[in-house]
């Protein structure tokens, strides 16, 4: 890393991020400005920038994102919603930390079956309308949210993009990380829920009058369209069918995700415009300025210098490295986005594991995947879910800072993160 190339590609993120912490400049130009630097620069090029699959925009969360907020767009013209936030505050009597409660079990258990981005994408509406009507803000409920997607995510395969990356690489099935991985997470989910109750004790106001008002609604008037809910139920069903059949099907959850979008704007009575107009293309800007961004540290060496240095930290020693590795993973995850992180680390992880002599449901790849799911809870860039819900948040004039996330965000990663070191000496080293 002694090339000029090099330095200047570190400048450049570091000062991007510093102004994405700082807020002084909107994040979006930020993005989308560090990421003209790095191309002005010649820290990556636009072969790399828009064509690998290494260093590049990854084009499978971007489109992922945009089909999923397609459907979630036909879906909010129906009622959906406003049914969905009247039957949960009816449920939990219009207690506020007993909405919260259900709404971060809702969303773990969702986020492992489909995956934590589409997740947030489907629970988000739904909170904004449950906070309105309980006249609480939105702020807690998401990032509590938020926070229970990366958790319940780590579950399975499918729950967190930096899995899907682990399984390929590691040759892992579902099954191993139903295994290895689900039983931490819920324990961690209610971890979690304890934490929330602390952390956000000061939200938890009931008011009698609004909870006779809510209890007095009947759910099912909520609904403006049924037919066109039928069709998006429909498609949505397909899509998520799509997700769960991916080791059969083999087609990337992008593609799905486009194809259900594409079916359902074409039997439907949605104008294609307005559904196009619920799309957070703001937030698909940033992504890709921020890909852009870390695919300029990876082409100049950077994130490679960084990992070489891990793996010789590590050496053979699989107590010492595995804690590392998960520690480490836990605060890149937290700076870097994840999935670029997981690209970079998993081939170098396979060369520790080989050299270990272990398999391929190795310690060193629960350490990685821990480090990696969980430490993207750590800030506000730190995994896809956080962005995705930041830019839900802003559109609905909802704004959550940066800090606001991150001082919530870093105590329960902590919290997870010393649990799950926890939970690796005593499976796989104590009694293993």
């Amino acid at each position: 890393m002694n090339n000029w190339h090099s330095w200047a590609a570190i400048v450049v993120f570091v000062g991007a991020y510093a102004l994405i912490i700082s807020e002084k400049i909107h994040r979006v130009a930020v993005a989308l400005g560090g990421a003209g630097l790095m191309l002005a620069i010649g820290a990556t090029d636009d072969v790399s920038a828009f064509y690998s699959a290494e260093s590049g925009i990854d084009w499978n969360v971007i489109f992922l994102l945009m089909g999923m907020m397609m459907i979630v767009g036909v879906l909010k013209k129906t009622g959906l919603f406003e049914y969905l936030a009247i039957w949960s505050v009816k449920r939990a009597r219009a207690r506020p930390f007993r909405v919260m409660a259900m709404l971060i079990v809702i969303t773990a258990l969702a986020s492992a079956l489909l995956d934590n981005v589409t997740t947030v994408l489907l629970i988000a509406p739904v909170t904004l309308l449950v906070c309105e009507r309980l006249a609480l803000p939105a702020a807690p409920f998401l990032i509590a949210e938020v926070l229970a997607s990366n958790i319940g995510g780590t579950a399975t395969l499918v729950g967190d993009p930096p899995n899907i990356i682990i399984a390929s690489r590691a040759g892992l099935t579902f099954n191993d990380f139903l295994v290895h991985l689900a039983p931490l997470s819920a324990v961690l989910i209610v971890v979690l829920l304890a934490l929330c109750r602390v952390m956000f004790r000061k939200t938890f106001v009931y008011d009698e009058e609004r909870a006779v008002e809510i209890m007095a609604l009947e759910e099912r008037e909520a609904i403006k369209n049924p037919r066109l809910l039928i069709q998006g139920l429909v498609v949505l069903a397909l899509v998520v069918a799509g997700f769960v059949l991916h080791p059969v099907l083999h087609y990337a959850p992008s593609i799905v995700a486009l194809l259900g979008a594409g079916l359902l704007v074409a039997i439907s009575s949605a104008e294609t415009s307005e559904v196009l107009a619920e799309v957070e293309w703001p937030t698909l800007a940033f992504f890709a300025g921020l890909f852009i961004m870390i695919g300029g540290l990876i082409d100049t060496g950077v994130i490679s210098e960084v990992s070489k240095a891990l793996a010789h930290v590590i050496g053979s020693n699989e107590l010492a490295g595995s804690m590392t590795l998960l520690s480490a993973s836990a605060v890149l995850s937290g700076v870097i986005d994840n999935i670029p992180y997981v690209a970079t680390m998993a081939p170098i992880t396979s060369d520790l594991v080989h050299n270990m002599g272990g398999g391929s449901d190795h310690v060193m790849w629960w350490a990685l995947a821990l480090g990696a799911d969980l430490g993207g809870n750590a800030t506000a860039i730190g995994a896809s879910a956080n962005v995705v819900v930041l830019g839900i948040a802003e559109r609905n004039r909802q704004p959550i800072s940066f800090w606001q996330f991150t001082k919530y965000g870093l105590i329960v990663t902590a919290a997870t993160v010393a649990l799950s070191l926890g939970y690796v000496w005593l499976r796989y080293f104590a009694f293993g």
